[in-house]
């Protein structure tokens, strides 16, 4: 499943199948223009009203949200669930968050670690997890997933989406990562891995029958932050229920 870029002020692209059939926004911002990059990263050092500024456009861009959630994240499997919220709220110390209310858009920030969409269309519950290998390895997907069966999902219905993040050919990492993520490391220490096809597995071995995978590389393609990469900045991938 891919992402397509969507007209407007605000750069980012977005998954068009999932707002069509499910009445669910999920996309991600990009870079937009060089001079000005459209950086929504939390921990900036240049005046923090530009990068609120930035927070209340993609609010307008995304109609149908009177709220959006964020955290400070911290590389840990927490996911906080949200029953209610206005405006811009930043959490402290989340990797993800969930919810069943519509008109709540759920944010994670990224730049090069893997946004990971989960929507059950049947109990109408979404959740937006961030994925890098010590998520990944620690289980972050499965955190998503049981805030979602313990609010009346079944795993079955989950649909899973591994967004844009950095591709296995761009990925080299050392043993510790390999290890981390439950592989064999290569017998030089270092390798690529694709941190997208860990999630897929995990995702299918705890019974999801859906799963899709992003084409896009953070690193590689034009029009996204990449810490690897050397453009830093940070994209926020965005979820929510329209209806």
């Amino acid at each position: 499943m891919t992402e397509t870029p969507v007209d407007g002020p605000v750069p980012r692209y977005e998954l068009a199948t999932w707002r069509d059939e499910l009445g669910v926004v999920a996309g991600i911002t990009g870079t937009g223009d060089s001079g000005t990059p459209f950086d929504l990263g939390l921990a900036q050092t240049g005046p923090a009203e530009a990068m609120l500024d930035r927070w209340g456009a993609l609010r307008r861009a995304v109609p149908g949200f009177r709220g959006i959630v964020v955290s400070r994240q911290v590389h840990d499997i927490r996911v906080l669930w949200h029953d209610e919220t206005s405006g811009l709220g930043i959490h402290e110390g989340f990797d993800g968050h969930a919810t069943t209310a519509t008109g709540l858009l759920l944010a994670v920030t990224a730049a090069d670690c893997i946004p990971i969409y989960l929507v059950d269309p049947v109990r109408r519950a979404v959740a937006l997890l961030h994925a890098g290998w010590r998520g990944t390895a620690a289980g972050i997907l499965e955190a998503g997933l049981n805030q979602l069966v313990r609010r009346g999902s079944n795993v079955e219905n989950v649909l899973v989406h591994c967004g844009v993040g950095i591709c296995g050919s761009c990925y080299q990492v050392g043993s510790e990562v390999f290890a981390g993520c439950g592989l064999p490391a290569p017998e030089t220490g270092r390798g690529n891995l694709d941190l997208r096809n860990v999630l897929v597995q995990q995702a299918r071995g705890h019974g999801v029958d859906s799963v899709s995978t992003s084409p896009f590389c953070s690193k590689h393609d034009p029009g996204f932050f990449s810490h690897r990469g050397g453009h830093q900045g940070r994209m926020v991938a965005y979820l929510g229920l329209l209806r």
